[in-house]
């Protein structure tokens, strides 16, 4: 392996994740509540679109003219495709649990003010613990307000 592919493969070259929505703007409202913000607005020669970054990384919004309901990626157990974003929030919070109260409210207080853009949270999978190789996470599921399955874990322990 040379120089230039040991560096390609620690850098990160993922770009984005493309999410397709119902409703761009309640997608924007719902994913700024999860701490992304916009970063460029644009269209896709036929509808709205635009990047949002944050929780490190970046996701693509696309706004879909007479849109379908997203299969249920989350409680169909033969789905095959696309199956769930997962995000990192180690250094974010000391535990997840806490965190969900924190953004179900934030959601509820949202919902009040504007509930056209906002709803109740849905929470897939409540917080629990997985061991994945030497690491035991703790894992939660939500879904957005397409249905799309989102994972929050947090590193609790790395094993021996």
């Amino acid at each position: 392996m040379t120089n230039d592919q040991r560096q390609m493969t620690n850098d990160k070259i993922m770009h984005h994740a493309s999410i397709r929505t119902a409703n761009i703007h309640r997608a924007i409202a719902f994913y700024e509540q999860l701490g992304f913000t916009v970063c460029e607005r644009f269209t896709t020669g036929y509808t709205l679109a635009c990047w949002m970054e944050g929780l490190g990384g970046r996701i693509e919004l696309i706004q879909i003219p007479e849109p379908k309901p997203a299969p249920d990626a989350f409680a169909d157990e033969h789905y095959v495709g696309y199956y769930h974003l997962s995000f990192d929030l180690t250094e974010i919070t000391p535990d997840l649990p806490s965190w969900l109260n924190n953004l179900q409210e934030q959601l509820k207080i949202a919902a009040q003010s504007q509930p056209e853009q906002f709803q109740p949270l849905k929470i897939l999978l409540e917080p629990t613990q997985q061991q994945i190789g030497d690491r035991i996470y703790e894992v939660a599921f939500i879904a957005d307000y397409d249905g799309l399955p989102l994972e929050f874990i947090r590193i609790l322990v790395k094993l021996n």
